[in-house]
């Protein structure tokens, strides 16, 4: 039996994907002991190898002062994995049967107390609860990939998840350096995919109806209201936008034109055609940088829009 310390300090990471992987980065760069439940034959490699990729910039941010990238073990049995951990971040495969399947398994051995949060991004926390006696323990904690650097998590409960379970999640997800926002009412996608989903919508509608290359497309993305979307949010930039007279007057002058933006935008179907589109213009944009390439240098531009910002929030 665990004891109440070893419990605080004890972390279940149940799926060891990417999602998972990053987690198990981020929760060891604070000091915690993490246990990783995957079923996978290479796990320990995987995980072991992504971690020691992702270290050198959890350094960088000065995440690791407590850490030991040591401090994990790995198990195929994941009614252990989850005996004596005070927190469990659950990040199995998408698909709510083997969801359902992980929870029935896994409901009789976790601690009173405990909480498990899922990283699901498109199962709502309803659609998870069915596959519990008493879903008391689950909230929902949904990152932004990769989770060792995006510092959002997306945080829900509702009438039937335990009153104190979403204030232990935030407080967990605060202790390692992540910004929470909490979900008040259940939405497929939850807040943060929405947004990024009407953006890409209008995306693929420019690029599919040629008015602009998917390159050129991404470009005026990230050189334009990406920048200042890493500084804060639209509705509070907009406030900015009109100078002393704020989001009053920015509504009074803006909004015929607002109006009639909305109205022209396009509605794509992510169909094949549309797919191979885009897929034809990302091979033309990335200029053959492979995904591991791609990968590296986004890490490490978000690293340094990080450090960069840390003390002016």
């Amino acid at each position: 039996m665990a004891t109440s310390e070893q419990q605080e300090q004890s972390i279940a990471v149940l799926g060891a994907g990417v999602i998972g992987a990053s987690w198990s980065a981020l929760f060891l760069a604070a000091g915690r002991d993490v246990v990783v439940y995957d079923t996978a034959s290479d796990v320990e490699s995987s995980v072991r190898r992504y971690i020691e990729n992702a270290w050198p910039i959890l350094e960088q941010l000065k995440l690791t002062s407590n850490g030991n990238p040591d401090n994990i073990r790995f198990c195929s049995n994941a009614r252990k994995a989850v005996d004596g951990a005070s927190f469990i971040q659950e990040s199995v495969p998408e698909q709510v049967d083997i969801k359902h399947a992980l929870f029935n398994d896994i409901e009789p051995a976790i601690a009173e107390g405990s909480v498990i949060a899922s990283s699901a991004s498109g199962l709502t926390l309803s659609e998870m609860q069915a596959g519990w006696v008493n879903p008391a323990p689950l909230v929902l904690g949904h990152p932004f990939n990769p989770p060792h650097l995006i510092p959002l998590v997306e945080v829900m409960g509702n009438e039937k998840t335990a009153p104190d379970a979403v204030a232990k999640a935030e407080a967990i997800y605060a202790s390692i350096g992540k910004v929470t926002i909490r979900v008040n009412r259940e939405v497929p996608g939850h807040v943060a995919n929405r947004l990024q989903a009407a953006v890409w919508r209008e995306a693929i509608h420019l690029v599919s109806s040629g008015v602009a290359s998917v390159e050129d497309v991404d470009k005026a993305m990230w050189a334009g209201p990406g920048l200042r979307w890493a500084a804060m949010g639209p509705t509070t930039l907009f406030h900015l936008g009109a100078g002393a007279g704020g989001l009053s007057d920015f509504c009074e002058r803006y909004s015929d034109s607002f109006n009639r933006w909305w109205a022209d935008l396009g509605t794509p179907t992510l169909n094949n055609e549309i797919a191979d589109q885009l897929i034809s213009g990302i091979s033309d944009a990335t200029k053959g940088e492979s995904n591991d390439e791609l990968s590296a240098r986004r890490d490490a531009m978000l690293a340094a829009i990080l450090t960069a910002t840390r003390d002016l929030r």
